[in-house]
C-alpha cells in the first residue's frame, strides 16, 4: 500500500493539473446527477417491522378512505382574549385556502369540530329530556310504547357514553383564546413533499389575521437544516486559525480547506443523487458534512505535515510529495478504513435510517481520503517550496531540532495519570446510568420556532398529551354486526379510558368487515413523558374481553415508535459491537503487531465513550449548563444517538490510536526500549494530533447551535467525545498505561506473527529505499563530476 501511494502521489504531483481538473469533473458530474436525480428529504423516524409500522400497515388495509397523513396548524390571539367573529372567519377563510395546495386532501376547522362536539352533547341532554317527556305521557298498558321508548333510551345511553369517552378531548381551548386546525393529505406526513410543507409554513407565518398567531407544529415545520449557518462558519474559522498556527503560512490554510471543501461537495452531491430512490432524513447530509470537514482537513493535514517535514531537511519537492504520501498517506488509508468500517457496519442493524446515515458518512469519508492522497499532493506541486514560511525557506537543510527524548516518563506520574484519569471520565459517566431515550418534538426546538411556539401552545391550552395522541386499534375476536359496533366501541373505549394516563378516547371508525375498531387516545402526559411510554406499554399487553372473547391492542404513535426504536436499538447493539470492535481489532493487530495495543485502544475508547453519554444526559436530558448549550426545555435524548457515536467516535479515535501510537512503535522498531518508545512516540506526534483534533472538534462544535434539535445533540456528541477521547484517552492514559506495560504491549504470539502479513504501517521499507535512492544518486553525481 505504501508504495501504491509513494507512485500515486508523485503522479499526481507531475500531472497536477490533470489531477485537479479530473476531480473538478468528478464535482460537476456529481453536481448533475444531483439535479437530474435528487429528490425531497424526509423529516419522519421509522423502522420497518416493528409494532408501531404494522399498526400502521393495518389502518391502511383496513381504513382505505381514511389514508393520508395530517399536519396540524395552531391558532392563538395574541392577547389571550376569546376569538372574535371575524377572527373565526378568518381562520376557517386561512383553512380553506390551504386545499388548493398539491397533496393537501383537505382542512379541518377546530371551531367546527369543537361545535358539532358541543351540538352532540347537547343533543343528548335534549334527548333525554324528551324521552322523559314521553314517558310521562305513555297511559298504563301501554306496553309496546313502553318498550320502543326503553329501546331508544338505550341507544341514547351507549351514544351519550361513546361521545363521554371524549369529554376532555377539546379542539378549541376552554378559554375560547387558542384552536387546532388539520390539514390531511392525499399521502403519509413522511411521504409529503418538503415544497408542500414548506408552503403550508409560509402561508402560516405571513397569515395576515388580525390579532391572531399562526403556529405549525413540527410536522409541518421540519425542513432540511441549513447546511452553513454562523456556528459552522465560526467552527470552519477556528479550524482555520488552528491550520495556520501549525504550518505557519496562509497557503497551509488553503490547502487542507480546500481539500476538504471539494470532498464535501463530491461526496454530499453524489450521495443526495439517490435521493429519489432511497429515503433520506433531513439530517443525514449533515452528518456527512460533518464528517466530510473533519476528517477531509485532518487526512489533508498528517501528509502535509509530514512533506514540509521532509523539505526542511532538504528533500526535493516531488520525492518528498511521493514519500509524504506514502508513509502518512498509509496512515491516512488505515485510520480511515477504521472509520468507514465503524459506519458501513450501521447496516448491520438492520435499521434503514441508522444503514443509510452511516453509508453517507462512509462515502464521506472514503472521497476524503481519495482526495488526501492524490488532490492535495497535486495542490502541493503546484504551491512548491511556498508551503513553507519565508523563514523555513531559508533554513532549508538545516532545520530546527527540538530534543529527542531520551527517558521514559516517571512512573508515580503514569500511575497517577490513570488513577486520575479513570475517575474522572467514571464520575462524567454516572448521568449516563439515568439516560432517556425518545423521538425529536417540538419542545427540543428553539423557544422562537414555530414548532416550538405550536407545542407549548397546546400544551398550556389542550393537555401536553395533544400534542402526541395514540393511535389503537381493537382487533376482535370475529366481526361484529352493524347493531354492535356502537356497544363494542363503548365497551372497548371504556376500558381504554380506565388508564390513570388516558385523557380522552375519540372513536375513529370501524373497519368494513366489522373486525377492528380504531381510536385516537389522548395520554395526560407529552410523546416524550416516561409516563406515556408506561401507557403503550399497558395497552398493548392489555387483552380486553367482549361476549365473542378477547380483544387484542395495538397501538401506534410517536411514544410508541419511540419504544419500538429504543427495543431494536438494544437488540442490534451487540452485534453492531462485535462486528465494529471485531473488524476494527484486526486492523490495529495488523498495524501494529501487538494484542495488548488494540485491546486497551478499545478499552480507552469504551471510557471515553461512557464520558460522553453521561455529559449528553446531564445537558440535555438534566438542563445542567443549559444556558451554556441552548437548552431551554431538557428532554430524552435521541433514540439513535448512542449507536451513531459509537460508530464514529470509534472509528475517529482508532485514528488518532494510529496516528500516536505509530510514533512509539516506530521509534520501538528502531531500538528504542519500550518507554522510551512512549516519549518519542508522543513527542513526534502530539503536535499534529492535537492541532487535528481541535480542527475536527471545532468542526463539529460548529453545529452544537443549529437550528435543527438533531443536529445539536449530534454535534455535541461528537466534538465532547472527541475532546475526552483524544486528549484524555489517547494523549494521556494511553502513554501512561504503555509505559506501565512495558515490553509487554507490544507481546506478539509467534505462531501469529507467522500467519500476519506485514502491512508497513509507518512506511519505513518505502522511507528506506526512498533515502538510498537519494544517496545513490547524490553518490552517482558527486562521482560524475570528480570524474569530469
Amino acid at each position: 500500500m505504501a508504495s501504491l501511494l509513494f507512485r500515486l502521489g508523485q503522479f499526481s504531483a507531475r500531472r497536477r493539473w490533470l489531477v485537479i481538473i479530473a476531480w473538478l469533473v468528478i464535482l460537476g458530474a456529481s453536481a448533475v446527477t444531483f439535479t437530474a436525480f435528487s429528490g425531497a428529504v424526509s423529516s419522519a423516524f421509522s423502522i420497518p417491522g416493528t409494532q408501531t409500522d404494522k399498526v400502521q400497515a393495518e389502518l391502511k388495509e383496513k381504513f382505505p378512505a381514511a389514508q393520508g397523513g395530517t399536519g396540524t396548524i395552531v391558532f392563538a390571539t395574541d392577547d389571550g382574549t376569546e376569538f372574535s367573529d371575524q377572527q373565526r372567519e378568518e381562520v376557517g377563510a386561512f383553512l380553506s385556502d390551504l386545499s388548493d395546495i398539491p397533496e393537501v386532501k383537505g382542512t379541518v376547522d377546530g371551531f367546527d369540530t369543537q361545535q358539532e362536539l358541543d351540538l352532540q352533547r347537547q343533543q343528548i341532554d335534549d334527548g333525554r329530556a324528551q324521552l322523559e317527556a314521553a314517558r310521562a305521557q305513555i297511559a298504563p298498558g301501554q306496553a309496546a310504547q313502553q318498550e320502543e321508548l326503553d329501546r331508544q333510551a338505550a341507544e341514547l345511553e351507549q351514544a351519550a357514553a361513546l361521545l363521554e369517552l371524549s369529554e376532555d378531548a377539546r379542539f378549541v381551548s376552554e378559554s375560547g383564546s387558542a384552536a387546532i386546525g388539520t390539514v390531511t393529505f392525499t399521502k403519509n406526513t413522511d411521504e409529503v413533499p418538503e415544497e408542500t410543507k414548506t408552503t403550508i409554513a409560509d402561508r402560516a407565518e405571513h397569515a395576515a389575521i388580525d390579532g391572531v398567531h399562526v403556529y405549525v407544529s413540527d410536522n409541518l415545520a421540519q425542513s432540511s437544516p441549513s447546511l452553513i449557518g454562523p456556528g459552522e462558519i465560526a467552527g470552519i474559522l477556528v479550524a482555520a486559525i488552528v491550520l495556520f498556527l501549525i504550518l505557519r503560512t496562509l497557503l497551509g490554510i488553503t490547502l487542507p480547506l480546500l481539500s476538504a471543501f471539494l470532498g464535501v461537495g463530491v461526496a454530499s452531491l453524489a450521495a443526495l443523487s439517490f435521493s429519489g430512490i432511497v429515503e433520506f432524513t433531513t439530517f443525514t447530509p449533515i452528518l456527512g458534512m460533518m464528517l466530510g470537514l473533519a476528517v477531509g482537513i485532518d487526512y489533508s493535514l498528517f501528509i502535509i505535515n509530514r512533506h514540509r517535514t521532509q523539505l526542511k531537511r532538504g528533500m526535493g519537492l516531488i520525492q518528498s510529495i511521493g514519500l509524504a504520501n506514502g508513509t502518512s498517506g498509509n496512515a491516512v488509508v488505515f485510520a480511515g478504513a477504521t472509520v468507514i468500517i465503524a459506519l458501513l457496519a450501521l447496516n448491520v442493524t438492520g435499521i434503514p435510517l441508522l444503514g443509510l446515515m452511516g453509508t453517507v458518512g462512509a462515502v464521506a469519508v472514503v472521497v476524503a481520503i481519495a482526495i488526501a492522497t492524490s488532490f492535495t499532493p497535486a495542490l502541493l506541486s503546484i504551491v512548491g517550496f511556498r508551503i513553507l514560511s519565508r523563514s523555513e525557506r531559508g533554513t532549508i537543510g538545516h532545520p530546527a531540532t527540538q530534543g529527542v527524548p531520551h527517558t521514559p516518563m516517571p512512573t508515580w506520574r503514569a500511575i497517577t495519570t490513570v488513577i486520575v484519569g479513570v475517575i474522572a471520565l467514571g464520575v462524567m459517566a454516572i448521568p449516563a446510568s439515568q439516560m432517556r431515550l425518545g423521538l425529536p418534538t417540538g419542545s427540543a426546538e428553539a423557544p422562537d420556532s414555530t414548532q416550538y411556539l405550536a407545542y407549548s401552545t397546546i400544551s398550556d391550552e389542550f393537555g401536553a398529551g395533544q400534542n402526541g395522541p395514540l393511535l389503537v386499534v381493537a382487533n376482535l375476536p370475529e366481526p361484529i354486526t352493524d347493531d354492535e359496533v356502537t356497544s363494542s366501541s363503548v365497551e372497548i373505549g371504556q376500558a381504554l379510558s380506565r388508564h390513570s394516563d388516558v385523557a380522552a378516547v375519540l372513536p375513529v371508525g370501524t373497519s368494513a368487515d366489522r373486525d377492528i375498531i380504531a381510536f385516537q387516545v389522548t395520554p395526560r402526559s407529552g410523546p416524550d413523558s416516561p409516563a406515556t411510554e408506561r401507557l403503550v406499554t399497558d395497552l398493548r399487553e392489555q387483552t380486553i374481553t367482549t361476549g365473542d372473547g378477547d380483544a387484542t391492542l395495538g397501538v401506534a404513535g410517536n411514544a410508541s415508535a419511540n419504544i419500538d426504536i429504543t427495543q431494536k436499538i438494544a437488540t442490534v447493539l451487540p452485534i453492531y459491537l462485535a462486528v465494529v470492535i471485531g473488524l476494527s481489532l484486526l486492523i490495529l493487530i495488523l498495524a501494529f503487531r501487538s494484542v495488548l495495543v488494540p485491546i486497551i485502544a478499545t478499552v480507552g475508547f469504551v471510557l471515553s465513550l461512557l464520558a460522553t453519554l453521561g455529559s449528553l444526559t446531564a445537558i440535555y436530558q438534566f438542563g445542567w449548563l443549559g444556558e451554556l448549550f441552548g437548552v431551554h426545555n431538557p428532554g430524552p435524548i435521541i433514540s439513535f444517538l448512542p449507536i451513531i457515536l459509537i460508530g464514529i467516535l470509534f472509528g475517529l479515535a482508532m485514528d488518532y490510536q494510529l496516528f500516536l501510537v505509530t510514533g512509539m512503535h516506530e521509534a520501538h522498531a528502531r531500538g528504542a526500549s519500550a518507554r522510551v518508545a512512549v516519549q518519542r512516540g508522543v513527542h513526534a506526534g502530539r503536535a499534529v494530533v492535537i492541532a487535528a483534533a481541535a480542527i475536527m472538534i471545532s468542526v463539529f462544535a460548529g453545529f452544537i447551535f443549529s437550528d435543527t434539535s438533531t443536529v445539536r445533540l449530534i454535534g455535541f456528541g461528537l466534538s465532547f467525545g472527541v475532546l475526552l477521547d483524544a486528549f484524555v484517552v489517547r494523549m494521556l492514559l494511553i502513554p501512561a498505561v504503555m509505559h506501565l506495560l512495558g515490553e509487554r504491549a507490544w507481546w506478539f504470539p509467534k505462531w501469529l506473527d507467522r500467519l500476519t502479513p506485514n502491512v508497513d504501517m509507518e512506511g519505513r521499507a518505502l522511507e528506506s529505499h526512498v533515502e538510498h535512492h537519494v544517496r545513490s544518486r547524490a553518490s552517482q553525481e558527486r562521482l560524475t563530476y570528480t570524474k569530469a
